[in-house]
């Protein structure tokens, strides 16, 4: 069983930058790909961005693309999403989650895919 712990969130100023760390523990971290939603109040949880399992490929939302950087560090369990530039609509509970995948290079972008998931960390930007 994979738990994931998120760290990172907090109150910012727009235009600010912020950075998340989601730590897993449990299993074998390089096995799965990372990925990055958020849930803002009201509304379903989205997709912002995943990495793939060797940390070569990404993908990334719209709305996060240019200003959101996902990174991995397999050796440390961890993945990262660097966010800058950043608005009052990305205000949200940031959640990690991964997907235990046999392809390396596979990204996966669909919530419904993810086999586990952190318990969210707050991000707030004021205007």
């Amino acid at each position: 069983q994979v738990q994931l712990v998120e760290s990172g969130g907090g109150l910012v100023q727009a235009g600010g930058s912020l950075s998340l760390i989601c730590t897993a523990s449990g299993g074998t971290f390089s096995n799965f790909i990372g990925g990055w939603f958020r849930q803002a109040p009201g509304k379903d949880r989205e997709f912002v961005a995943a990495i793939s399992r060797r940390g070569i490929d990404t993908s990334y939302a719209d709305s996060a693309k240019g200003r959101f950087t996902i990174s991995r560090d397999n050796a440390k369990n961890t993945v990262s999403l660097h966010m800058s530039s950043l608005k009052p609509e990305d205000t949200a509970v940031y959640y990690c989650a991964a997907d235990r995948s046999v392809f390396m290079y596979t990204i996966v972008n669909n919530r419904n895919e993810y086999d586990y998931w952190g318990q969210g960390t707050q991000v707030t930007v004021s205007s």
